[in-house]
């Protein structure tokens, strides 16, 4: 049996109170961070290739079923508000296409042509990079979309909480992170959907700040997309020049961002 397959750690949760429930899950969720850290040498690599990838031009793909599609496509859609790039730079996809971001779809993770027929969409070339997600390390639309891109001498990595699973043959940079058992038996979306976002988050922010997206540690790239960043770039923009806010929101709304304001100033 596989690790996400486990048995619980508890039991007769029906009859737990709902501080006795919360309290189990909690503390489940407390030895994700460090299953997530045992993996940072793996992570580190894939890293190295991905930002490598990246400096040509390159783009970052995820495929994933399921919770794992849906944290791989959250992954991607927060890169361009975030950081400022395209929204072809990172791509997120999800068996049964967008219809299942929300309602599952039946069988669609099953076909393992699939992954390869929506990448192929976008394109995706020996300059990209792909990553499968799977927490149970044997989704066939994961597997199929890894050994294909692999053939194709596109570079891949796999994110999957069960060592040794079938993600990892097709993997040039397999990422695994064993979280054990689920609080609620086989339900990934807890524990492992939870490792997963860390890894993803891990993965994206820091490929960023590799290319340059961040200055000092604030995102002087991000869209300027509601009042809220106007004002946070304008602040960035007061601690930069050191000026008063209004002279710093004229700036940042002549320019249209961050960086764009800060090298006019500074030539």
């Amino acid at each position: 049996m596989s690790i996400t397959e486990s048995e619980s750690n508890f039991n007769d949760l029906e009859k737990l109170s709902i501080s006795e429930l919360l309290t189990g899950i909690n503390q489940e969720d407390q030895s994700v961070a460090l299953s997530v850290q045992k993996a940072l040498p793996q992570i580190e690599k894939a890293v190295e290739s991905i930002v490598g990838k990246m400096r040509q031009g390159g783009r970052i793909f995820y495929i994933g079923a399921g919770t794992s599609g849906r944290l791989g496509i959250l992954d991607a859609s927060e890169c361009p508000p975030t950081f400022g790039v395209d929204h072809n730079t990172v791509i997120g996809l999800i068996a049964g296409g967008d219809h299942a971001i929300r309602k599952a779809v039946e069988f669609a993770e099953d076909d393992q042509n699939q992954a390869w027929k929506d990448l192929l969409e976008y394109k995706i070339s020996e300059n990209d990079f792909l990553i499968g997600i799977a927490a149970s390390g044997r989704t066939p639309y994961v597997i199929g979309g890894l050994k294909t891109a692999q053939e194709k001498n596109i570079k891949t990595a796999c994110i999957t909480c069960n060592p040794d699973s079938a993600v990892v043959e097709f993997s040039d940079y397999p990422i695994e992170v064993p979280v054990g058992p689920e609080f609620v038996t086989g339900s990934t979306r807890m524990k492992a959907g939870t490792a997963q976002k860390m890894v993803l988050n891990m993965i994206s922010t820091t490929a960023m700040i590799q290319l340059g997206k961040v200055k000092g540690n604030r995102m002087i790239d991000m869209q300027l997309s509601n009042d809220k960043l106007v004002d946070r770039g304008t602040k960035m923009i007061m601690l930069e020049l050191k000026i008063k806010y209004d002279a710093a929101k004229k700036l940042l709304l002549e320019h249209g961002s961050v960086r764009k304001a800060i090298e006019a100033c500074k030539g």
